[in-house]
């Protein structure tokens, strides 16, 4: 089998451990990889601008896949810049309750949250109107939400041949009643879409009952599709619920013309941790998390499945980092990691 190719977005901060930690689990499983790294620390793009995201995106097109590492947003975003010219109009990200992780919230959390990761009113920073005034419009467009609808109803058609539910199901949640142009539009591209896809159900919940509703019953929801704002609430309410958010990854997608995955890059949620850097005491499990993700992108599911599970049963068994209340540092983490996988293959 030939070498899995994976285009590298160093970053700044606490990347670069997070990076070894990433080279260390995949040097541990039965394929090869060949990474190819992209500088993208703060001193390599002030000094070469532009130039950085170019050679960043001629490896994506040449790869179709990421992995990305946290990135200084200074005088621009690479994030933006990259997620622009290639067309990353989904993010999706699961939030997990995980055993061993201490969270005010004591219902188990499963959400696989789907946002449209463009429009709404993020694409427009606004403008002032006289000296009292200010007005920012809300854009929301057919395609991406098309993209995202067949990703979130093909993702739910996966989980339940994986879990053996054959009615594995998608919420669609907006404020439809309200945005009736903008929101409707949305939701009636969902319904479309829906028809396609007749053993996943498809549930409409307007938002701000959603947040209540998975507060109270979180069981009752399995993968959520939301417009650009809301699955930015609802993703970090999420993190909330499961207690940490350094444990959120996340995929971001492009798509060819039939609705399937273009080019996929697979990155933590969280940020750089200028504080911690270079301490070796980081939490490695959203970007290994995200590998995980990678691999079930490159059809090794079971590889991404054993990762996980031996990752969750090192937090559970209480091998954890000092963040989720343990006492190992990186390296420690990810060793303990690494050779729990056989078990699990």
């Amino acid at each position: 089998m030939s070498a899995i190719k994976i285009t590298e977005l160093l970053g700044d901060g606490i990347g670069p451990e997070l990076a070894d930690s990433v080279h260390a689990v995949a040097e541990s499983l039965p394929v090869e990889f060949d990474f190819l790294p992209v500088d993208w620390s703060l001193e390599n793009r002030e000094a070469r601008g532009m130039d950085v995201i170019d050679e960043a995106e001629q490896s994506m097109r040449a790869t179709r896949l990421a992995v990305k590492y946290p990135t200084v947003t200074k005088k621009s975003s690479p994030n933006a810049e990259i997620r622009r010219r290639l067309n990353f109009s989904v993010i999706y990200r699961p939030a997990i309750s995980i055993k061993g992780i201490h969270s005010n919230f004591k219902e188990d959390v499963n959400l696989h949250i789907v946002r449209i990761a463009t429009g709404g009113t993020y694409d427009d920073p606004g403008q002032l109107i006289g000296q009292e005034a200010a007005v920012s419009l809300r854009m929301v467009e057919r395609k991406p939400c098309l993209q995202a609808a067949h990703f979130a109803f093909q993702l739910a058609r996966k989980k339940g041949l994986t879990y053996g539910n054959e009615h594995y199901s998608v919420t669609s949640s907006s404020k439809h009643t309200i945005q009736r142009v903008t929101d409707g539009l949305f939701e009636s591209v969902v319904k479309d879409v829906s028809k396609e896809y007749s053993n996943v159900d498809h549930h409409v919940e307007l938002f701000d009952a959603l947040l209540a509703k998975v507060i109270l019953n979180p069981s009752d929801f399995e993968v959520v599709l939301v417009l650009n704002e809301y699955g930015d609430f609802l993703s970090d309410m999420a993190s909330g619920l499961v207690g940490s958010l350094g444990t959120g990854a996340s995929g971001n997608y492009s798509f060819d013309d039939n609705y399937n995955v273009d080019i996929a890059m697979f990155d933590p949620a969280g940020g750089t941790a200028p504080d911690i850097a270079g301490k070796n005491i980081c939490n490695p499990a959203a970007v290994l998390l995200s590998f995980g993700m990678l691999l079930d992108h490159v059809d090794r599911y079971d590889l991404g499945h054993a990762l996980r599970l031996s990752l969750l049963s090192a937090i559970e068994g209480g091998h954890s980092t000092r963040d989720l209340g343990g006492k190992l540092n990186t390296d420690e983490f990810t060793k303990v990691v690494i050779d729990n996988i056989p078990q699990h293959l």
